[in-house]
């Protein structure tokens, strides 16, 4: 998705309808063809696409003799051109499918057979992350690598389907088709695009909608890697040097200003990138039209500050545009632009009028039938919609508010994004089944800084290997903007509601589609315009209050509040003094526990008590420290893994927060709180010195804590599992509790006798929806209703608070599951 719509677009969104040039739609007809010719290949079949091109072939030709008789040459031209795209589907495109359809490592995949190949890589290799959970750390551990088979050689089961065929040596299969690697990140992140590898991989079947014809597993590292073209080594060298320079910013700015300048994500944090999606932003790190206008637009005007002309300055133009495609990878939404920008530099050499209709279509076609799996592009087509919506809708939008006195620049202004999102909504609904409410506010909010920022950002990269001291100074001036940015994706992700589920697939698209279009069409006429406002407001009453609203949180008088964090935990207990609560461990994701404390109005942590080192009891620190006063953090016994070690003694460092130890028999005390360390006694060495990666070890390290409250005494467990959970009923620890934070997410681990010894009145399941470890077990909740607690859950409760009821029993008030 893109804000502008390339080289010539931003001209087209004026307020003045006699000022726009007239639309050339004589290549559309010709780029639906083709585009639909492909989809219906690459979805249903070879044979599709050959129907496709045949009807376009002939409808093509029949109108085009009708129009030449009845004296309508620009009707004849366009139909022209649609019998002529027909012809290429039916042949170029068609024959690419079926080779694709045919190719012999579809029946080894089929059988999972494993082969050994040599492949040549298409595209840089993208990160593929995750959450971390128990000794498994959050991120990236393994990378998507798309290749072209150069040659294929017999191993296993591909000796069954044929030998022979050319480039295989007489001994292997004859493949050419295309096969999406998944690595492990290190040397396969590494690889640089036109670089060969040999490699052993186990296939299994790739889904349909793309060239791809098989999905290859690989344990290893790549076999006889070839050096790669000399421009992909120079524009490695670029990223990483901006990527050095970036360093100067804070964490979530340097790795988001490489992805905003190049397109390279590879530093950026999941809880940026997460925001950025849920903030309808996620398409200023997809290098798209805005970032091609921008470069080549810079490059215009500095040829024309220095005089000039128009030949010598489009050469420059595109000279810049083959450097940053080359620099930026070739992305779906990039080669659109590009082919876009080319075009329209091409027009200004040859002192035509442009016109970005045609150019558009020209792109649509010439990919398409260059490449047909763009077809099937997600990136490709929301780089297309939105361009389209800048073209057809902006323009008259903008005209629209002028006229009802809007000031030009803020008609522009608001018809852009407005139009963006209305033409993309359809594609996002259906291809990821959600639709951000935010989009328009936050790219509103975003525009102003966004051309600066890229501004700056390309000549950083440019000055980055020369004068690295020059590409800093830029840098930082870009800083603030790109601070701006994260603040608004960050804010915009925030609000209740941001984003709304839809569902996916063709259908759930179809129906976004038709929605936007009645929209758009009722908006038109005055009383429309009322039933539609009308219909909004009551559908927010109805439906707000209940899902986003969560009036009266949080409670009045709440002592300890077990955050819904996913699976994870993430306590918060209440000091007495308002605004001041101690945090005991932080979850997976840092987006989650950030939000429960603002939610609580947490601003001081006087302490920050992390139970043991597994990912989903530390993921969240940074997001605790950013923007509060934090005391100091304190940490049990354990040392392992030895990963989240580093990282949290790390991060206590560079934020100059004191690391303290949660020694057994040391009490802290606040206004309204006492906290106790009650365990653990014992601690295996291996996991003092951070070399154990046995999950139940690292477990039975946990900080075993009691707060005293207002409400009663809180248990809080960590994950201990059943030797902890012994060694402390052995030694008769007073473990009695009114709340008892579930050891390990409710896992079936937890000894009946333990449960008896807390015998809690309230027990707090801190899981997350939907795991793949069957928490809470069924045994442990029966267990604990048996003797006589109640089972919250935050996967069906949400935030848990537990408050102070009548008489001595504590009572839980819960906030509901987010939308």
């Amino acid at each position: 998705m893109t804000l502008t719509a390339g080289i010539g677009a931003a001209s087209e969104v004026t307020a003045d309808p006699a000022a726009r040039p007239r639309r050339d739609m004589r290549l559309v007809p010709a780029a639906l063809a083709v585009w639909g010719g492909a989809l219906a290949g690459l979805q249903w079949g070879w044979q599709s696409a050959v129907a496709v091109g045949g009807v376009a072939v002939v409808a093509g030709g029949l109108v085009a003799v009708r129009a030449r008789r009845r004296g309508a040459p620009r009707v004849a031209a366009a139909a022209m051109a649609v019998g002529c795209c027909g012809l290429l589907v039916l042949v170029p495109v068609g024959l690419r499918v079926h080779e694709a359809d045919a190719d012999p490592l579809r029946a080894v995949a089929a059988d999972g057979g494993e082969v050994r190949m040599r492949t040549e890589v298409r595209e840089r290799p993208r990160p593929l992350r995750d959450d971390g959970y128990g000794a498994q750390r959050g991120g990236a551990r393994s990378v998507l690598v798309p290749v072209d088979v150069v040659s294929v050689h017999d191993r296993d089961e591909a000796a069954r389907v044929g030998t022979g065929g050319a480039g295989s040596g007489g001994d292997g299969l004859s493949s050419t088709g295309r096969v999406l690697l998944i690595g492990p990140v290190g040397e396969w992140a590494r690889l640089l695009p036109g670089q060969r590898v040999s490699v052993t991989v186990s296939l299994a079947p790739a889904r349909r909608g793309d060239l791809t014809v098989a999905v290859g597993y690989v344990r290893g590292p790549p076999e006889r890697v070839d050096a790669a073209p000399v421009w992909q080594r120079a524009a490695d060298v670029v990223r990483s040097a901006l990527r050095d320079a970036s360093g100067v910013l804070g964490e979530d700015e340097a790795g988001l200003l490489p992805g905003l300048v190049v397109g390279d994500t590879g530093d950026q944090s999941a809880r940026v990138e997460k925001e950025f999606l849920d903030a309808g932003l996620s398409h200023l790190t997809a290098v798209s039209g805005s970032n091609v206008a921008i470069v080549c637009g810079a490059v215009l005007l500095l040829a024309r500050a220095v005089r000039l002309g128009p030949r010598v300055s489009a050469g420059a133009a595109g000279i810049a545009l083959a450097g940053f495609v080359v620099l930026v990878g070739y992305e779906p939404s990039v080669l659109r632009a590009a082919v876009m920008g080319a075009l329209g530099l091409a027009a200004l050499v040859l002192g035509r009028r442009r016109s970005v209709v045609p150019a558009l279509a020209a792109a649509v076609c010439g990919l398409i039938l260059v490449d047909p799996a763009m077809a099937t592009s997600m990136g490709f087509a929301l780089s297309v919609v939105a361009t389209g919506g800048l073209i057809f809708l902006a323009p008259r939008w903008a005209a629209a508010l002028a006229a009802r006195r809007v000031p030009p620049g803020m008609a522009e202004a608001l018809a852009v994004p407005v139009a963006a999102f209305v033409a993309t909504a359809p594609v996002i609904a259906g291809m990821a089944g959600e639709i951000s409410m935010v989009s328009v506010a936050a790219n509103l909010l975003a525009a102003p800084v966004v051309a600066p920022v890229t501004v700056l950002g390309v000549a950083a990269a440019a000055l980055a290997v020369p004068a690295p001291a020059a590409a800093e100074v830029l840098v930082h001036l870009a800083g603030p903007g790109v601070s701006w940015l994260v603040i608004v994706a960050r804010e915009a992700a925030a609000v209740p509601g941001a984003v709304v589920s839809w569902p996916s697939g063709w259908w759930g698209g179809v129906a976004a589609a038709g929605i936007a279009v009645g929209a758009v069409a009722a908006l038109r006429y005055r009383k429309a315009r009322m039933a539609v406002a009308i219909g909004v407001t009551a559908a927010l009453v109805v439906t707000v209050p209940p899902r986003f609203l969560q009036a009266g949180w949080p409670p009045a008088g709440w002592t300890v509040v077990a955050c819904d964090v996913g699976q994870g935990d993430g306590i918060v207990l209440a000091t007495g003094t308002p605004g001041r609560a101690v945090v005991v461990d932080v979850g997976p994701d840092a987006r989650e526990i950030d939000r429960c404390l603002d939610r609580l109005d947490v601003r001081r942590v006087p302490l920050v008590a992390l139970s043991h080192l597994h990912a989903d009891h530390v993921g969240g620190l940074h997001a605790v420290l950013d923007g509060r006063s934090v005391g100091a953090i304190a940490v049990g016994r354990g040392r392992s893994p030895a990963w989240a070690w580093r990282e949290v003694s790390t991060t206590a460092r560079r934020r100059a927060v004191p690391l303290v130890d949660l020694t057994v028999g040391r009490t802290l005390r606040w206004d309204a709180l006492t906290l106790e360390v009650l365990g653990p006694h014992y601690t295996p060495q291996r996991a003092r010195a951070g070399e154990s990666e046995d999950g139940t070890v690292v477990n039975d390290t946990s900080a075993v804590l009691r707060a005293s409250t207002p409400a009663g005494r809180v248990l809080l467990s960590g994950d201990i599992e059943l030797t902890a959970q012994s060694d402390l009923l052995a030694r008769d620890v007073d473990l009695g509790a009114e709340v008892l934070k579930v050891p390990h997410h409710g896992s079936r681990y937890t000894r009946p006798e333990f449960l008896a010894a807390v015998r809690p009145r309230i027990a707090l399941v801190s899981v997350g929806a939907d795991n793949d470890y069957g928490h809470p077990s069924d045994t442990t909740t029966d267990a604990l209703e048996a003797v006589g607690a109640l089972v919250a859950r935050t996967d069906r409760g949400g935030d848990l608070a537990v408050v102070p009821g009548d008489g001595d029993e504590p009572a839980l008030v819960r906030r509901g599951p987010g939308p």
